[in-house]
């Protein structure tokens, strides 16, 4: 799996933001840095199609060998993972992330088997007792991993990381990075992160692509 950026250009009202030109690998992490407004956040829009007037973009959006650009943003099958965790508050801890499964796995697996998929893969992040539990009585970093976990079931092809760990403290920080960065590397999956956050960056240990 791999996803390429070639000769990507983002413009705002029909003038240049930025440009950028590279590939990123099945289990391989890419940041990209650049200052506030310098159209990080605009990449990932581009990518995962939800970009918006006033912006545009041109060049070629692959995706395991897929042109995207034209794909609706339902259809691109990438997973996105935000500063903040952006749960639904409506649904318990469990079904935040049985909603995200694959509608064909969804109606494949009974009740109980789903309920025992999903215990499983809380339990690998701590929170295997959570299930039933309202989102908003989690910590920041305990969402932060149940938001990656969904963002996993949907099985994507790609995940885009838009400043993942900027409300997280120090210490939260230091426990979650190094369990993301191995998640999607047990997965292959190609994930490009936008961060201002040197120490990020660094962390995650990759290429580093200055906009």
């Amino acid at each position: 799996m791999a996803l390429s950026l070639d000769n990507v250009s983002i413009h705002r009202f029909n003038q240049p933001l930025l440009t950028v030109n590279f590939s990123v690998a099945a289990g391989e992490i890419v940041c990209v840095m650049g200052a506030s407004g310098a159209g990080k956040s605009t990449l990932l829009d581009a990518i995962s199609g939800q970009l918006s007037q006033p912006f545009s973009v041109q060049g070629d959006i692959t995706l395991n060998g897929e042109r995207i650009n034209d794909i609706p943003a339902h259809r691109r099958n990438i997973g996105i993972m935000y500063q903040d965790a952006l749960l639904y508050e409506h649904l318990t801890v469990g079904d935040n992330i049985a909603f995200a499964l694959p509608r064909s796995e969804h109606h494949a697996l009974k009740a109980s088997e789903r309920r025992a998929r999903i215990v499983g893969q809380l339990d690998t992040v701590g929170l295997a007792d959570f299930y039933d539990r309202a989102v908003q009585t989690l910590s920041g970093g305990q969402q932060a991993r149940v938001a990656l976990l969904r963002t996993l079931a949907a099985k994507p092809a790609a995940v885009l990381l838009d400043e993942p760990f900027g409300k997280l403290d120090n210490t939260r920080k230091e426990q979650l990075r190094p369990w993301v960065i191995q998640q999607l590397a047990d997965r292959g999956l190609p994930a490009l992160m936008v961060t201002h956050d040197s120490g990020d960056a660094q962390a995650v240990g990759g290429r580093i692509i200055e906009v």
